[in-house]
């Protein structure tokens, strides 16, 4: 009886879902698209596998969806900063559900070149580009301040949820509906996302708005800039996934350890989502514990560590319990991250910068995918593995070295918006 309040403080905070219903019902309904689009994730990979045989262009997959997030994420953060943010997601929403759609046709009637495919993807994630800075803010308007890193946790079991099950079952879909079938699901399961984002209240940003263009763009690049603890978390991130990403690499893998089946492609980023999900159901200390910067970059050097060994461990059962190690580590890292992000920046500020998050958390695997895809072609898979994640432990060796603010003990309060200069921490 005396391990139980123990316990429950250890376990996943639940107590965003019965203090907002409107979290919730976002919840469920970005749950089941997320579920959607880690089985596109497959259905994407395994068909330019098959169009190129090529990491190289696998790992442009990466680039294609990298690029809208790079080019157009911090106007869509500004313009979160000006307009009604739910309308904003809405919007979004329908498009990427209508790019989904045109994937569809062409998996089904084909005769599309790769390019072609790849131009799809980067439409889509244009999209996506617009509608997650306003997305990214929700969670601080919807619950209160002591619950927002619960929230980011919760959120973060649904992705790991979604990762588990998705590319397993986009998996077996490619291989009896072909990707044609596995597209089109993706294009229903926006339908719930939409309906969760119904439910939500006008959410237009407190404070003063963003100023128009590129000068709210350089006013939030100006926040990044002079505050220390949000930029170091983000710098971070960024280490980890561009030198360590390991996902255009998994083709090549599954080819040399599990003979190319697509069946087994899958099981790959399930062993990710395994570790992750654990860490999440675990998370109950860590949302707790008031040292997130800490936290993040024991968790980034982790992520790092257990890439460098999967490269090195030629048995692929081996390999896919230290993707389980890294995926844990990895969403102790991204809890941590956004704990920061959200505690620590004005709402008036906030969808800049979390569309600066967005970038790193999004585009920079992306970027991470086409680099380990490069790095492989001109070498080999084991050289792509080992160097990056010898590089990521560097990173953020170097990181904690020069932020101390990371390794305080609280995230502390939101600094007052000035959106005319610098803000320092």
């Amino acid at each position: 009886m005396k391990l139980k309040p123990q316990l429950t403080r250890t376990l996943l905070d639940v107590r965003p879902l019965r203090a907002s219903p409107a979290f919730r019902r976002l919840l469920i309904g970005r749950t089941v698209s997320m579920l959607g689009a880690m089985m596109t994730m497959v259905a994407v990979m395994y068909q330019v596998w098959l169009m190129t045989h090529s990491t190289v262009w696998t790992g442009a997959v990466g680039l294609a969806q990298a690029l809208p997030m790079v080019a157009f994420g911090l106007f869509a953060g500004s313009l979160a900063d000006r307009r009604d943010r739910r309308q904003i997601y809405l919007v979004s929403t329908v498009g990427q559900a209508v790019v989904s759609l045109l994937l569809a046709v062409q998996g089904f009637f084909g005769h599309v070149p790769v390019i072609g495919v790849l131009a799809l993807v980067a439409a889509q994630s244009c999209f996506g580009a617009v509608g997650g800075p306003a997305a990214g803010s929700f969670v601080r308007r919807l619950l209160a301040k002591d619950q927002v890193g619960a929230g980011l946790a919760l959120n973060m079991v649904s992705f790991q949820a979604t990762m588990l099950a998705g590319p397993a079952l986009g998996g077996l879909l490619v291989g009896w509906l072909g990707v044609g079938g596995c597209y089109l699901i993706d294009a229903l399961s926006f339908g719930m996302a939409f309906y969760g984002a119904l439910g939500l209240p006008k959410l237009p940003p407190e404070g003063e708005p963003a100023r128009a263009g590129l000068r709210g763009v350089v006013d939030g690049l100006r926040f990044l800039a002079g505050h220390r603890a949000v930029r170091g978390a983000l710098i971070t991130d960024l280490a980890a996934t561009v030198l360590a990403m390991p996902m255009s690499l998994f083709p090549l893998v599954n080819a040399e350890r599990l003979g190319d089946n697509p069946r087994t492609l899958g099981l790959f980023l399930s062993a990710v989502a395994v570790g992750g999900i654990t860490a999440s159901t675990l998370s109950g200390s860590i949302t707790r514990l008031g040292r997130p910067g800490l936290v993040m970059l024991c968790g980034a050097a982790t992520w790092g560590t257990a890439l460098a060994l999967f490269g090195l461990v030629p048995n692929p059962w081996a390999g896919l319990g230290l993707l389980v190690l890294a995926g844990a580590a990895d969403t102790v890292s991204v809890i941590s991250r956004g704990t920061i992000v959200q505690t620590r920046t004005p709402d008036a500020l906030l969808g800049r910068v979390t569309a600066a998050e967005q970038i790193v958390g999004q585009a920079g695997p992306n970027l991470g995918n086409l680099r380990g895809g490069l790095v492989a072609g001109w070498t080999s898979g084991v050289t792509a593995l080992v160097s990056g994640g010898v590089l990521c432990v560097l990173a953020v060796a170097a990181v904690a070295a020069t932020t101390p603010e990371l390794r305080g003990s609280e995230s502390g309060e939101p600094d007052e918006p000035r959106t005319k200069g610098v803000v320092v921490n």
